[in-house]
């Protein structure tokens, strides 16, 4: 086993321990998912697929959701990397890739630098797509105390971090706060293409779940 291979997995083995059974929607199940998708793009443009599948099965260890702070969860990622011996290159690109990723609401800019980032990024926004986004969404709601919808309450535009994690929302305004525009900020050719799908079942869902509040189907 070469030493990269021995880093994977003990990583594999210290997430599944760290998030198992996690009731959120980002759960070891869905780190699988992104690491598998972010091997599959990865493998397709030509990017180092050890950063790619490291980053990709630490990246929410550090989510400041599942923290007290989204420093104290960086920390815990680059605590977790350097005792495992990562070269110092390696774990400032690692370390770069998850501080950059993740959605922070509608201002948010792209602020991923290298080709891996943009994989990791990419994996993770198609795994918020599709039948899976849709059933992650409604699992983070309930776990939240989100309602599933309200007509009265419509989609916010340009939102601080603050305002897109305050809870003061909806299962369905998250459709049109983040789900919905993810297709458009893919960086990846291979990217694009998966999102494509995924987003037209978003779309088809929607149309099917405004029917039935209606009572017209």
């Amino acid at each position: 086993m070469t030493d990269q291979q021995a880093i994977l997995e003990k990583a594999r083995a210290y997430v599944f321990q760290e998030l198992n059974g996690e009731a959120s929607g980002h759960d070891w199940w869905h780190i699988h998912r992104v690491t598998n998708l972010a091997l599959a793009i990865g493998q397709k443009e030509g990017a180092d697929l050890f950063i790619c599948e490291l980053a990709a099965l630490l990246h929410d260890i550090a989510d400041g959701k599942l923290n007290e702070t989204e420093a104290i969860g960086l920390q815990k990622v680059h605590t977790w990397l350097t005792s495992n011996g990562l070269e110092p290159q390696d774990r400032d690109h690692i370390m770069d890739i998850i501080q950059h990723m993740s959605f922070k609401g509608g201002n948010q800019t792209q602020t991923v630098s290298t080709l891996e980032g943009q994989i990791v990024q990419d994996a993770d926004r198609l795994d918020a797509l599709g039948a899976i986004g849709i059933a992650r969404t409604m699992v983070y709601s309930g776990h939240t105390g989100r309602p599933i919808h309200d007509p009265a309450m419509k989609p916010r535009d340009q939102l601080t971090l603050e305002e897109y994690r305050n809870g003061q929302d909806t299962a369905i305004m998250h459709f049109y706060e983040k789900l919905l525009k993810l297709k458009d900020r893919m960086n990846t050719t291979t990217a694009k293409e998966l999102a494509q799908e995924r987003h037209q079942f978003l779309e088809t869902y929607l149309e099917q779940f405004y029917a039935e509040w209606e009572a017209e189907r």
